[in-house]
This record gives C-alpha cells, sequence and structure tokens, in this order.
C-alpha cells in the first residue's frame, strides 16, 4: 500500500492487525458520537489563506517544560502499544527520539519503563492513573523517576472505564474471548510472527515489575475494572504533586472550571482531552471545548489537546484555537501497526510538510505567530 498522506495509515494498519487490536484501537465507547465528532469538528475549522509574504524562512520549534521540540507534537499515552507492533513503546519512543517529539509511556505499556527510557536521548513523560492501589503508584513514580522521567501526565478522566461496545463485538473483552482472539492472530500471519511470537512477553510491564508476577493481555479488562477508582478527588493528587517535582499535567480536562481548578492544584499544564471519545460519549470534541479553555487559563499553564488531530492541519488549528502544543495517538498507532518504527518517523515527517504547507498558506513564520488570527471568524462560527 502507498503512503502518501498522515491519514493512509489507518487502512494499512486494519489489513496488518487482528480485529480485535485494531477496534480496541481504533473503537469509541457506547456510539461513538464524540469519537466521530473529534475528527469531523476539527476538519470544519476554516482557516484563513494569506498570500503574498516571504515565507522563505518557518521556524516550527517550541519550548515546553523546559523542553525544546521539533515541532509542537507529543506522542500520547496509549495502553497495550507493544501489541501493537513488537516491542511497540520502544519502536514508538526511538521514532519520536529521532524526530524531537516527547514520548509518552501509558501506566498499562507492554514494556516497562526501565526497557524504553535508555534507548532515548531526550527524557520520557510518564502517564499516570489514580488507583485504589496506591502502593502501585508509589512504586511507578519511584521507577520513573529513577529512570529519568522529567513530565508526569496524569490521567483524571478515568475514574471508570467507559462502555467500549466494540470490545465485545472484535474479541477484545466479551464471551469466548480468548480463542475468539487466536483464530484472529492465525489468519494474520504477519502480525502473529512480529508479535504473537516475537514480541514477547505479552504482559502489562509496568504492572508485573511492581507485582511480581505477569499481569497478561487476558488479565487486562479484569485489573482495569477492579483498579480504577471512582473515589477520585482533587485531594487525592496532593500527595502525589509533593512527591514529583518536574512538570505535572493533568489529561482529561473538557470544562473551564476543571482547568481553573487545575491551575489552583498548582498543575504545569492541562490537556484538553475526551480520551479520543472513548470514555463519556456525547461530550463536547476537544476542538470545541478548547477556545474557552484557554480563555479561562491561558498564560497560567501550559495547554495541551488530543482528540481528532489526524494531520498537520489538524495541529495548526488546534494551536489557532488556543493549544501550546497537540498530542497524538491513534494517529501514530496506525503508524506503528503498518510499519513500526519507520512508519512513526515518516507520520510525524509527513505532519510537519502538512504544517509546513499550512503555515506558508496562512502567513505564519513561527509557531508563535499561530493565533485566532488565522481562522476565518465567520465560517468557524456557522459551524458551531
Amino acid at each position: 500500500m502507498i503512503i502518501s498522506a498522515s491519514t493512509d495509515y489507518r487502512a494499512a494498519a486494519k489489513r496488518r492487525l487482528p480485529p480485535f487490536l485494531f477496534h480496541y484501537i481504533d473503537g469509541g465507547s457506547y456510539n461513538e458520537h464524540t469519537l466521530k465528532r473529534n475528527v469531523e469538528d476539527l476538519s470544519d475549522i476554516a482557516l484563513r489563506q494569506r498570500v503574498l509574504n516571504d515565507m522563505t524562512q518557518l521556524d516550527l520549534t517550541t519550548e515546553l517544560f523546559d523542553e525544546t521540540l521539533s515541532m509542537p507534537v507529543a506522542l500520547s499515552p496509549v495502553g497495550l502499544t507493544g501489541m501493537f507492533a513488537r516491542r511497540g513503546e520502544v519502536q514508538a519512543a526511538r521514532a519520536a527520539d529521532n524526530q524531537g517529539v516527547p514520548f509518552t509511556m501509558s501506566t498499562v505499556s507492554v514494556c516497562p519503563i526501565e526497557e524504553v527510557a535508555p534507548v532515548i536521548s531526550r527524557p520520557m513523560w510518564f502517564q499516570l492513573y489514580v488507583l485504589k492501589d496506591r502502593g502501585f503508584m508509589r512504586n511507578a513514580l519511584e521507577r520513573a523517576k529513577a529512570a529519568g522521567v522529567t513530565t508526569l501526565v496524569f490521567t483524571v478522566d478515568m475514574p471508570v472505564p467507559g462502555a467500549r461496545y466494540r470490545d465485545a463485538h472484535s474479541g477484545m473483552s466479551g464471551p469466548y474471548a480468548a480463542p475468539r482472539r487466536i483464530l484472529q492472530a492465525i489468519t494474520h500471519p504477519r502480525w502473529a510472527l512480529d508479535v504473537g511470537v516475537l514480541g514477547k512477553p505479552h504482559d502489562l510491564g509496568n504492572i508485573s515489575a511492581y507485582r511480581g508476577s505477569a499481569t497478561g493481555l487476558g488479565d487486562y479488562i479484569g485489573w482495569l475494572g477492579n483498579n480504577f477508582d471512582p473515589s477520585i478527588c482533587w485531594k487525592d493528587l496532593e500527595w502525589i504533586r509533593e512527591f514529583w517535582d518536574g512538570p505535572m499535567v493533568i489529561k482529561g480536562i473538557l470544562d473551564p472550571d476543571d482547568a481553573r481548578d487545575a491551575r489552583s492544584f498548582g498543575a504545569d499544564g492541562i490537556i484538553v482531552s475526551n480520551h479520543g471519545g472513548r470514555q463519556l460519549d456525547g461530550v463536547p470534541s476537544t476542538c470545541r471545548a478548547l477556545p474557552a479553555i484557554a480563555d479561562a487559563v491561558k498564560g497560567d499553564m501550559k495547554i495541551l489537546v488530543d482528540s481528532g488531530i489526524r494531520t498537520g492541519l489538524d495541529v495548526l488549528r488546534m494551536l489557532a484555537l488556543g493549544a501550546d502544543c497537540t498530542m497524538i495517538g491513534r494517529a501514530y498507532i496506525y503508524a506503528l501497526a503498518a510499519d513500526g518504527e519507520a512508519g512513526v518517523i515518516n507520520l510525524l515527517k509527513l505532519i510537519e510538510s502538512e504544517m509546513r504547507v499550512a503555515m506558508v498558506l496562512t502567513g505564519a513564520r513561527t509557531i508563535a505567530d499561530i493565533s485566532p488570527e488565522l481562522l476565518v471568524r465567520e465560517l468557524n462560527q456557522a459551524a458551531r
């Protein structure tokens, strides 16, 4: 398959992956309305084309948490990344390092922190949930700090797992899930050899390191359900803020009042996110939630955003709406599944190229030049 656009990787991943894995990454919660709106609403944001400006000098670099990024993009935390390609977290981290952007490791990664951190030259970010087992949380934080992790991404929009009906249909969960997954692996021999055979061990590396025993894919869904904590509130994060002396970012903010609470709490940044449409269906797309949040806390903390970002045009749109940086999840997992580390590198190059074209044709020479002035207000107001 010829890859000419960043969006081509989804079809390539669908060919390569067993259905239970493709639909796990591709799907959302309930009827997936928010999942669709994340992409569609962002695509409807109209850009203001400007011409005949000297655009020979472009600079995509940006500063974030004392790091220099080659462009305002970071790789989001994605659970089970190591099931989409052989030791997938390692490959994705190397790709991000190669392109000068951050990689964020998920709590529920296949590869443990200690396997990934040594393969990259820039500091890794680490994502953590609030879990009932506070001992695991402390262990994960200590190990992350020892491995040189600088930025902690704290996910707060998952006190309970969302209802993801596609997972039951595909074999990720539900009746006879294990034999269905085995059958699907047999019918996808390239994945079965590369990941199924050569990519072992297939367990949740960070959790297994704490428990002292393997936590395999078969335990994954049950472990999530048993360990997420619906009693979470801001005071539960206070000991973590005291323990973690680096940047702390709160992921899962969709409301300006929650953004203000994060500011009062002392967070260094927030991620405007609806978990990629995987938690509560019917909430706003992140591009619609972002402007009001930016109005509330812009300048007081760094604003990152994810969900629905597929192209360099999408990155520019989110920056114009008020974000300081963007994060991509599904887009890079599709590329990773299709072509491993090389796929993620190529995806990031495509996004950079698309950003350069968009910046030239909107008259933005630097990231700081990207503002609401780059948007066609009348069209965007009508789209709302």
